[in-house]
């Protein structure tokens, strides 16, 4: 009979906690990928020298990689304006998502260099933005406004070895008001990745610690020229 107790014990134990994570999960999926419920913005900006060089190396011949490692000279672009919750992240918040208008892809061509990415972009996280695409994207590029490319990389002509710190501090001394705690480098195993700028909603700069967490721990990386630099 203690051993029967001892059984129901036990399997009360592991239906209180199946409760608790249920408990748990419907509370997030409440907010999960709500268009438009996040707490900020991540303003990604890749260095398109890295893409390219990296692409080259894997024999990656996309219609996107064709686009942006052409021939015209890239430098950091816009990889995307991200959605975040303090932490994690929403995705794909319409499926299927709204038509995209190939006017507004267009439009944004100056900043994110291939229509794939653009479309791509829309679908996984302007949906959770809230706004319209013609929004959205107007958002998207008053964001890149809000920042300015420190001028040492604007024409790269040749390898530069930085670390990531000095990157972070470079853009730091060229936009006020942005701090260490809102400003995050990414890398693969040798080069600079992207640059992840934290943003509130009304696109001043914030910190964001989760981002913070994910950024490149190399002590150096290089830094590819832009083509034809």
């Amino acid at each position: 009979m203690a051993g029967f107790q001892a059984i129901l014990f036990r399997l009360s134990l592991v239906l209180s906690f199946a409760g608790v994570f249920a408990g748990s999960a419907s509370a997030q999926d409440h907010r999960q990928n709500a268009p438009g419920e996040f707490d900020f913005y991540v303003l990604s900006l890749s260095w398109s020298p890295s893409f390219c060089e990296a692409a080259t190396e894997r024999g990656s011949t996309g219609r996107g990689t064709q686009v942006q490692c052409g021939g015209r000279p890239y430098s950091f672009v816009v990889h995307g304006l991200w959605p975040q919750y303090d932490r994690g992240f929403p995705n794909y918040c319409q499926r299927p998502s709204p038509r995209l208008d190939r006017r507004v892809m267009k439009s944004m061509l100056d900043l994110m260099p291939a229509p794939g990415l653009i479309y791509n972009e829309w679908d996984k996280h302007g949906t959770c933005s809230g706004l319209g695409a013609r929004a959205y994207f107007e958002t998207v590029r008053k964001a890149r406004a809000a920042v300015k490319i420190p001028q040492e990389f604007v024409d790269l002509s040749d390898y530069k070895m930085v670390t990531p710190a000095a990157v972070e501090d470079a853009f730091i001394r060229a936009n006020p008001g942005l701090s260490n705690s809102a400003i995050a480098v990414t890398c693969d195993s040798k080069r600079l990745g992207e640059v992840r700028i934290c943003m509130n909603k009304d696109l001043q700069f914030r910190a964001c610690e989760e981002i913070d967490r994910r950024a490149c721990r190399r002590d150096q990386i290089v830094m590819p020229p832009v083509r034809g630099g």
